[in-house]
């Protein structure tokens, strides 16, 4: 990971905001939020989050400490000032004293604090950024830290990898919950911390200013790169499966696209994306892809866009034997619904049962979706999945989120919202 930060654009920015220290502060929130976005292998649409604490007065003229957030459903590859919505920060430090909160009482407790009601919805992890005590905080799912979070493992791993440097956190459901277990950690273990290691789940750094927070997030990735390198299990190049090819010109592609127009929900909004590359074909190669890719997710949130596992079939399958893998995919789907909504806190209706990924073995991945944007985002986080498995495999056994919690996360009322946001393109 190579450090994006200019000296002279991050004065060009600051001078811009003007004379208001708060203004500053926030020009370099995003500023360094849109570098960590840039970078694929950090976040990928509209993963990870970012914060900054500062002043601003309020309606009686005084001076109060507030912490602007990412807003849900924001990119940080092109966030701006109105997509880190500011909260008054005291209010939400006092939460620490409350012991539970339903998701929906959290989200209204953090709209009221709001300054500006018109703004977005905070992150759901909003609290974790604001328990943190640091001015600066950023929050990634980078690839290589994945890789690593998802061994049977992590914590051991992660702590050969930092030492003491930082807290390691195990998976607890984000939101509410999380940002409690995080700061009943750090207040045992943050002494001369400068992030966390979530398992199943990213990575958080933060620090002072805002170079020294984003840098911190780079080096923690580069040191588990660095890590997966020397055990001959280093991430494949980005540009090693990232090449796009017209799904209309493969009958597989033609086929599978018949097979799933079939269903009413693709009836007349239908979009594939293929990508065929080393990394794609080295992961389709894999012996006993269905088990592994059966497992779960790279991290929680992906299963609200590509579900919790692939379809999986041949380059050689006509319509027939992709109405066959659609209509298994969509019988385990359901079973799969069945098993766990009962356990679920309040009662859930069942999404649609349909795959958003199709392996295609001596092929590609295909992304599915009803525009094309959706189909590109499922093929994205398809192919870094895979290059993540790819290592995550190399070092050991890729072991993501179990069923139970996997499920918990797609049916969760506060991830559903982000997909009510995302409109077709």
């Amino acid at each position: 990971m190579k450090s994006l930060w200019d000296d002279k654009e991050a004065e060009r920015l600051r001078k811009a905001a003007g004379d208001d220290p708060a203004a500053q502060d926030l020009a370099m929130r995003v500023y360094t939020s849109r570098l960590i976005g840039q970078e694929a292998d950090l976040v990928l649409h509209g993963g990870g989050n970012t914060s900054v604490k500062t002043r601003r007065r309020d309606e009686a003229g005084v001076e109060r400490d507030v912490i602007h957030v990412k807003g849900s459903g924001w990119d940080l590859a092109t966030i701006e000032g109105p997509g880190l919505p500011a909260m008054w920060l005291e209010p939400l430090l006092q939460a620490r004293s409350t012991a539970t909160m339903a998701d929906e009482e959290m989200v209204s407790f953090l709209r009221r604090e709001m300054l500006d009601q018109s703004g977005p919805n905070p992150s759901v992890e909003a609290l974790l950024h604001a328990f943190l005590p640091a001015k600066f905080v950023d929050h990634t799912h980078s690839c290589a830290a994945l890789a690593i979070a998802n061994q049977p493992n992590a914590a051991e791993i992660a702590r050969e990898i930092f030492g003491d440097e930082l807290c390691l956190v195990p998976y607890v459901m984000p939101g509410f919950k999380l940002s409690h277990a995080a700061d009943q950690i750090f207040s045992q273990d943050g002494a001369g911390t400068s992030g966390q290691f979530l398992v199943n789940h990213g990575l958080f750094s933060f620090g002072e200013d805002a170079r020294t927070s984003y840098e911190r997030i780079l080096r923690y990735t580069t040191m588990c790169e660095e890590y997966l390198t020397a055990k001959g299990a280093g991430l494949m190049p980005e540009e090693a499966g990232t090449v796009q090819h017209d799904p209309d010109a493969h009958a597989a592609v033609a086929a599978l696209r018949e097979a799933l127009g079939e269903w009413e929900i693709f009836a007349d909004d239908l979009a594939l994306d293929l990508r065929c590359g080393e990394a794609t074909s080295r992961f389709l190669a894999l012996d006993g892809l269905a088990e592994i890719t059966a497992r779960g997710t790279a991290t929680p949130d992906h299963v609200i866009r590509i579900k919790p596992r692939p379809v999986i079939g041949e380059a050689a399958y006509g319509v027939q034997e992709w109405r066959d893998a659609i209509q298994s995919f969509a019988s385990w789907y359901a079973d799969y619904f069945n098993r766990n909504a009962p356990l679920a806190e309040e009662p859930k209706t069942m999404l649609d049962p349909l795959p958003r990924v199709a392996l295609i073995r001596g092929l590609g991945i295909v992304g599915i979706g009803r525009s094309a944007k959706e189909a590109r985002v499922a093929a994205d986080l398809a192919e870094q999945t895979a290059r993540i498995v790819l290592s995550a495999e190399g070092i050991g056994r890729f072991t993501p989120l179990n069923e139970r919690d996997l499920f918990d996360m797609e049916y969760w009322s506060l991830e559903q919202a982000k997909l009510k946001q995302v409109k077709k393109t």
